[in-house]
């Protein structure tokens, strides 16, 4: 027979059915318009078949006619199913609150993070993002659309240039894109620029305010060479003086070279030491033992132990001891001077900048005793020698 429809929804039974008139209790359900189906002979007086539930209560004067028997062997379907949940009330309660509070929890954001800032803060770009309704708890369905959330959020940043907003789940992801504002100068009280130093002007050139020496002039520690005064006494205006100015400066050094050097140099025979770090004691693993080098060195590394990004107050130490032994090098007298020079040269540049140029140098004395080479140089340097100086008034002025 044909399996009725939703039969799942409605529920139905597997009955085992026994009697020596089994096969008339089946022509009789057929009579009745009882539908059975999955009809299986089990023996010679026995048989299996599959009724809705509805129909259950309608096979007692059938089988009081046919003198047959049944046993219920399977339950199946929607009916049976609720009334297992009905007897587990609380189970049943627990399961709905379950998924109604999972999906309640994957409706709200959980959390907003910030990238490609550097100089906006965090907490700028998240308070403008919870003006917007953007905050952690906040329902996802009260969200505005990301495009004009985007909109909105550039409007209140003018330090970014873009902003784009993206949500995965129950996280939002604000990317920033920093505008290139440009700096502002600070603000600088009227000045002049003066001679850091004696020195015979090479280059003078003025970008703002009045030049006071020429090139070739000869000037002195602290004279004027640009002013920031502008005008006559009657009519005056100061500025804040900028230019660049070029001088011929003589520096003298007194330089000592020994004619034999002496260098560390590693043999590359060491040794290990480990050690187990508790807080603020450390415990030895191996490397005991006295040192055998007649001189050596040092180093200490130390591992922290990490959990995520936290460092833990214990970890692994590590102590290399190398051997060292000196070296003896011997120069010859030109060599040093050639040595004692250069060294007086990048003296020069790393104290009165890279830009420096030397133009002569002259050895005033020289003199070779006791291992080592004595001489005295005068190097003639051009060089920047212009410095700023703020421009006072007196009080009756």
């Amino acid at each position: 027979m044909n399996i009725p429809t939703m039969i799942t929804v409605r529920g139905y039974l597997k009955l085992a059915v026994r009697g020596e008139r089994v096969e008339l209790f089946i022509n009789a359900l057929t009579e009745a318009g009882i539908p059975v189906w999955d009809v299986k002979p089990t023996g010679m007086h026995a048989a299996e078949i599959k009724l809705l539930l509805r129909d259950f209560w309608s096979l007692r004067p059938l089988l009081k006619r046919t003198g047959c028997r049944t046993k219920v062997i399977e339950r199946n379907g929607l009916p049976f199913r609720a009334r297992n949940l009905w007897r587990r009330k609380a189970f049943a309660l627990g399961l709905v609150l379950f998924f109604a509070l999972l999906t309640a929890l994957c409706s709200m954001v959980w959390d907003v993070q910030v990238e490609g800032n550097e100089t906006i803060a965090d907490e700028d770009i998240l308070a403008a993002a919870q003006k917007e309704g953007v905050y952690p708890f906040q329902w996802i369905f009260r969200l505005q659309p990301m495009d004009k959330l985007s909109t909105n959020m550039t409007a209140r940043l003018p330090e970014a240039s873009w902003v784009g907003v993206e949500r995965t789940g129950t996280r939002i992801r604000i990317q920033i894109a920093e505008a290139d504002i440009p700096e502002k100068p600070p603000l600088m009280s009227p000045r002049h620029l003066i001679s850091t130093r004696d020195a015979v002007v090479t280059r003078i050139y003025a970008e703002k305010g009045l030049p006071k020496v020429q090139v070739n002039s000869r000037v002195k520690k602290g004279d004027i060479l640009i002013s920031g005064v502008l005008g006559d006494e009657e009519n005056s205006q100061t500025v804040v003086a900028k230019g660049e100015v070029r001088g011929l400066v003589w520096h003298e050094y007194d330089i000592e070279v020994p004619l034999v050097k002496k260098h560390k140099v590693y043999t590359g025979q060491d040794k290990e030491r480990a050690y187990l770090v508790l807080g603020d004691r450390a415990i030895q693993l191996w490397g005991y033992g006295d040192i055998a080098y007649a001189k050596h060195e040092m180093l200490t590394f130390y591992d922290p132990f990490t959990w995520r990004t936290r460092q833990l107050p214990f970890g692994w130490m590590t102590e290399k001891i190398m051997e060292v032994t000196e070296v003896q090098q011997t120069i010859t007298a030109e060599e040093a001077r050639t040595e004692g020079i250069e060294a007086a040269k990048r003296d020069i540049l790393a104290k009165y900048g890279a830009d420096s140029r030397f133009v002569t140098q002259k050895i005033l004395h020289d003199k070779n005793e006791n291992g080592k080479v004595y001489m005295k140089v005068l190097f003639e340097v051009e060089e920047t020698i212009a410095k700023e100086l703020p421009i006072v008034y007196n009080q009756g002025e």
